[in-house]
């Protein structure tokens, strides 16, 4: 959901050794991945891939359940993927779990806001969509007393 006004963006990815690199964009941060799966000293692009897109669809649910005015005081999206078994080794079947944690939540507002992430606002899962099976579940979870940070 949130935008900015140049959509331009950048990255670049430095060979370390071995299948190790040292990712760099326009943000300015640096991250190392690791293709090496033996010597697993970093995640890998493709597990990076399945972290952008929970952190993209859970930072959409952040927002607009915080304007429908949940008492959210948990929210984690979790995502497990299956692969091809011959290259590429693309996606085929990704299932995410949306848990929200918070008091008297309003399921249709949630189930509204993980339409909403998945049909118009949740660019890394728009990209993904049609290479991959996608489903998800919701999962809420109510509590009494606040446990964390309300959204």
């Amino acid at each position: 959901m949130s935008t900015t006004a140049n959509s331009a963006t950048s990255a670049s990815a430095l060979w370390v050794d071995g299948e190790r690199f040292v990712s760099d964009g326009s943000s300015g941060h640096a991250v190392a991945f690791d293709a090496d799966r033996e010597r697993n000293t970093a995640p890998g692009p493709m597990e990076m891939l399945l972290r952008s897109l929970c952190a993209c669809s859970a930072t959409d649910l952040v927002i607009m359940l915080k304007k429908s005015r949940q008492a959210v005081e948990r929210l984690e999206v979790a995502a497990e993927g299956e692969r091809a078994a011959e290259p590429p080794r693309v996606y085929t079947r990704i299932h995410l779990t949306y848990r929200v944690r918070g008091r008297n939540l309003d399921r249709a507002a949630a189930e509204r806001a993980v339409k909403l992430s998945q049909s118009k606002y949740c660019s890394v899962f728009v990209t993904l969509e049609g290479k991959a099976t996608i489903t998800h579940e919701l999962v809420l979870e109510e509590t009494g007393a606040a446990a964390g940070p309300a959204v």
